[in-house]
């Protein structure tokens, strides 16, 4: 499949998303897919090799998050942080797609956080950053979302990453595949000061799987009701 293809392809992609894409918008993401299959070879950033897949599952895949983060934002800027990016999935694409969302991708392999830092570079992304680091051990200004791409369980990213929330407006948003009915019912059990406040299901063009974006907050403690 030709460049051309999958541009158009990717082009497509977004105008079913609702998301109005500049020439040099699809240049940069159609530029971060090329990287990702070149430095693939080397570093091992994804099991996909396939370059129209490789589109698919994972830019369109990750395109699909941004309508619900703009809906979110409300025209503010937004710092966020990808846990567990790997490759830059979501967070190249976000920073690409969204220059007033300030993107901060944190990986626990070190070449993987090379690869985010080389690609800003490369790319002309100033608010994208790579930072080599567990999560639980990063040092960071609060965020406003903390995101995850089948990082963990729901109930170990919130444990890990609950530190870097900004204070009273911080939310997670976790993308995952099919409702994620025991992961609810461990984060329940673990954590019942956490709050999964919304789930919306995510339309990927071209993809037939299910896909859902969970919000979640932290909420107040639970009162303990005094005993008889």
């Amino acid at each position: 499949m030709t460049d051309l293809t999958l541009r158009s392809r990717l082009s497509d992609a977004a105008l079913a998303l609702q998301l109005s894409l500049s020439d040099a918008q699809l240049d940069q993401l159609m530029a971060y897919l090329a990287l990702l299959g070149k430095w693939n070879k080397v570093y091992n950033l994804t099991a996909v090799r396939d370059p129209a897949a490789m589109l698919t599952q994972h830019l369109i895949d990750s395109l699909s998050l941004l309508p619900a983060l703009q809906r979110h934002a409300s025209g503010q800027p937004l710092r966020l942080m990808d846990v567990g990016s790997g490759g830059g999935l979501p967070g190249v694409v976000i920073a690409i797609v969204d220059p007033t969302i300030d993107v901060t991708c944190v990986d626990a392999v070190g070449k993987k956080a090379f690869f985010i830092a080389q690609v800003a570079a490369e790319l002309g992304l100033p608010n994208l950053h790579g930072e080599h680091a567990r999560v639980e051990q990063l040092k960071a200004a609060p965020f406003d979302v903390i995101t995850s791409r089948a990082f963990a369980s729901l109930a170990d990213f919130t444990d890990w990453s609950q530190m870097h929330l900004k204070p009273d407006v911080g939310v997670w948003a976790a993308m995952k595949g099919q409702h994620p009915t025991e992961e609810l019912d461990e984060l329940h059990r673990r954590a019942p000061t956490r709050e999964v406040f919304h789930v919306e299901q995510l339309s990927v063009p071209g993809l037939d799987a299910q896909r859902c974006l969970l919000w979640i907050r932290p909420s107040a403690r639970p009162t303990t009701l005094p005993v008889a």
